[in-house]
């Protein structure tokens, strides 16, 4: 099997964030919900627990469908080491700003990875 045949099924993007990040990309149009009513977005606020943050993030990174996983990055700091752990090309996980926290390049795990790598 070509390493293309394993991604030419990732066509959708996932997102865990806060409302108005899902909100937003909702508008875009990347919400999807699949024959067994499995959602591609998770919607965080502050009684959201952190197990169902990490479950769904890796529901979401062992989706053969997901090509990208994006987090706010405030929330990817509720389960840090659960992100820094995953190493795998996809799903790629990509950290975003939201409205309320700024995105910061030093918390990073992607940037961090790839600073390390070059030697920064």
């Amino acid at each position: 099997m070509s390493a293309t045949s394993n991604y030419a099924d990732r066509n959708l993007i996932a997102v865990i964030g806060d409302e108005d990040s899902i909100t937003g990309l909702l508008l875009a149009g990347i919400g999807h919900v699949n024959s067994n009513q499995k959602k591609n977005f998770l919607v965080v606020d502050n009684k959201t627990q952190t197990f169902a943050i990490e479950a769904a993030f890796n529901e979401f990174t062992e989706r053969k469908d997901i090509a990208i996983l994006l987090i706010n990055q405030h929330i990817a700091e509720r389960i840090r080491p659960t992100v820094e752990k995953y190493q795998n090309a996809f799903p790629t996980v990509l950290e975003i700003p939201s409205k309320d926290h700024p995105y910061d390049p030093s918390k990073d795990s992607i940037l961090k990875r790839v600073q390390k790598m070059y030697g920064d």
